[in-house]
């Protein structure tokens, strides 16, 4: 190994002096760090710019109550169907002295907090839907309307948790070992003990299952090769990467039934209309939708 030069060096002492620092001022305030922080603390600058946000928007003076400030986070963390965020902000809503029975579900919550479902929903996945008419839906006078503080405060916590449960999927962030197992982050195996098939996993299900994903496999390389004949000029590296990649995508990716049905409770129990998802903003040859521009 290459030794490092003594400037290189301090800098590398005082990154790690840095992260210490941070690590050590997070377990002073919140009593334990957790594996957000972890992750972010190998960029101190980074993570030290996410903690002022996020004191800003979860413990600063603001319109909004802390607890209800945690219950908008779940609700944008199970949007996703990010269990590792739901999870830990379950328990910041019942420390900071949230009811406990808003917990079973959105249907237990306030109608105020629920009249922000559809545009959580649009916020999650399709933004260039939301018109004024659902920003004027929300301040329209009334037992249950928010005030333009409120719902400012409200959108900017949807939007940071949006972002925030990408971040933990992307760098596959599991719960603490503190957490309920459940609270977990990654896409369960097939064959977890999550799964309908784990039961029978084995048996003639679970085996079937197998046999079928290999001959999807099967095909995909079939197919590779063929258009290898037809096409002039593929090295035999291109093709090798070619078949790793269809490789590692037939593993990594469950089937769309077993995602569903391996979703917890914890999770779904904040979610209205499931099933509405991301679809493309325009595709080619079509009209592209009227977008909601405020500047």
């Amino acid at each position: 190994t290459v030794p490092l030069s003594p400037s290189r060096q301090i800098l590398q002492e005082g990154a790690e002096s840095s992260r210490h620092q941070l690590l050590i001022e997070a377990f002073v305030s919140a009593g334990r760090v957790d594996n957000i922080t972890m992750v972010m603390g190998l960029h101190p600058q980074y993570l030290s710019s996410f903690w002022k946000t996020q004191y800003l928007l979860l413990r600063m003076d603001g319109p909004l109550p802390y607890h209800k400030r945690h219950y908008i986070a779940i609700m944008a963390a199970a949007r996703h169907q990010c269990s590792y965020l739901v999870g830990l902000h379950m328990g910041e809503f019942l420390q900071v002295g949230g009811n406990p029975a808003w917990l079973q579900g959105l249907h237990c919550a306030p109608q105020k907090l629920r009249n922000l479902n559809e545009i959580n929903k649009l916020l999650a996945h399709r933004p260039w839907l939301i018109t004024k008419e659902h920003i004027e839906a929300l301040l329209k006078t009334g037992e249950n309307s928010w005030s333009l503080a409120e719902l400012v405060q409200a959108l900017v916590l949807l939007t940071h948790y949006h972002s925030l449960a990408s971040f933990v999927f992307g760098c596959g962030i599991n719960p603490e070992e503190d957490q309920d197992g459940g609270h977990g982050c990654r896409p369960p195996s097939p064959h977890s003990d999550s799964s309908p098939a784990s039961d029978d996993s084995m048996g003639s299900s679970g085996g079937k299952e197998a046999m079928e994903e290999v001959e999807v496999l099967m095909e995909r390389m079939k197919l590779l090769q063929e258009n290898q004949l037809e096409e002039e000029g593929v090295t035999q590296e291109e093709m090798a990467t070619r078949f790793e990649l269809e490789k590692t995508e037939s593993l990594l990716v469950a089937p769309s039934d077993i995602a569903d049905h391996s979703l917890q409770s914890n999770v779904l129990c904040f979610v209205e209309d499931p099933e509405f998802g991301y679809k493309d903003f325009t595709r080619r040859g079509e009209q592209a939708p009227p977008t909601f521009r405020a500047q």
